[in-house]
């Protein structure tokens, strides 16, 4: 998967600008890897290529959202899990396999640790740069304080209070209510 990546990735982006040879040679890639894919995961009743289909339709609609700054494969992989799990609910069919094995009949292997990036890269974006920088460094990348301090020229007291004031505000967005359900009521 390590050189399926960037070769894909650089067909959607050369796909994006306007060119349609590398757009094409895009789908064609990428409808043999979903075939693959679906080939594997498709219970009796699935047609796997409906799904092939569906999914480049899928990607050729909603190529203006692919965000050129995270890895295309992940953006992909999810069309396809959402594809494939649209398909079993509406045969109100079910995959069968131990719970223990769930994530793997939905996620390529290697796509775990791209989803969690674009997902963490998504979820921090509205942190100041100067934060996410700090927090990425320390919690994800293994810094320490005194590390990060040196390498922002910044006293170590103020990377702890950046990375706190990051990570509480963090928490006030996506933790749940106390007291409440964490379900909005209409």
């Amino acid at each position: 998967m390590d050189e399926i990546e960037p070769r894909l990735r650089g067909l959607m982006l050369a796909g994006l600008a306007g060119e349609a040879e590398p757009y094409r040679r895009l789908l064609n890639e990428l409808s043999a890897l979903l075939r693959g894919y679906y080939g594997r995961r498709c219970p009796p009743g699935v047609d796997a290529e409906d799904l092939v289909q569906e999914t480049l339709i899928a990607v050729h609609t909603r190529r203006a959202t692919y965000d050129a700054g995270q890895p295309f494969t992940a953006w992909a992989y999810a069309i396809a899990r959402y594809k494939l799990i649209d398909a079993l609910r509406r045969g109100r069919l079910h995959l069968r396999a131990p719970a223990e094995e769930a994530d793997a009949l939905f996620v390529p292997a290697g796509a775990d640790a791209a989803m969690a990036a674009r997902d963490l890269e998504r979820v921090m974006a509205d942190l100041p740069d100067r934060t996410r920088a700090l927090i990425r460094e320390t919690k994800i990348e293994g810094l320490s304080t005194r590390e990060a301090a040196q390498k922002h020229d910044m006293t170590e007291s103020a990377v702890k209070v950046a990375i706190h004031r990051g990570l509480k505000s963090l928490g006030g967005r996506y933790a749940p209510q106390e007291g409440g359900s964490d379900v909005e009521d209409d």
